[in-house]
């Protein structure tokens, strides 16, 4: 039986050569190298992966791995992100709420994460809906402001 770590590092290399459009796609590949598991499980994998739906054309879409250089680029990325996708931004105390388009949470929420900024201690990500933990208070408060700002453009 393989380790989650084991379990997921073969996710990843079943994504780089194949094109893999749903969960159930995921799990009949894993199940033909030997690998038993449910949809459950592989939906908890895709979320700690953080693996991207990527478009391949003609309304169809492939899972991938998220592909992100340095900051200024990440940043950027946010920027279009937040500009296209993310409808609103609330905030209660340090704890912020992010509502983006169905299935873009999990997009925006790694361009976040790999910002590695000291005032966001960590992101959650569904298919529409994301909650930053801010630091404190005050900078949730800042953080706010700069997210809405993104919105904007």
């Amino acid at each position: 039986m393989l380790s989650k770590d084991q379990r997921q590092k073969r996710i990843q290399d079943i994504i780089m050569r194949e094109s893999v459009s749903t969960q159930s796609d995921l799990v009949r590949l894993l199940e033909a190298e030997g690998i038993h598991v449910t949809q459950a499980t592989v939906s908890r994998d895709i979320n700690e992966l953080r693996l991207v739906r990527v478009p391949i054309g003609k309304g169809r879409h492939r899972y991938a791995l998220a592909q992100y250089g340095a900051h200024a680029d990440i940043e950027e990325q946010l920027g279009r992100l937040f500009q296209n996708f993310v409808q609103d931004v609330d905030r209660g105390e340090n704890l912020l709420v992010v509502r983006t388009a169905d299935g873009h949470a999990t997009g925006v929420a790694l361009l976040l994460d790999r910002l590695r900024r000291d005032d966001i201690v960590g992101t959650i990500a569904g298919e529409d809906t994301i909650l930053v933990v801010a630091r404190t208070t005050e900078e949730g408060e800042a953080l706010m402001e700069e997210l809405h700002a993104l919105m904007l453009g």
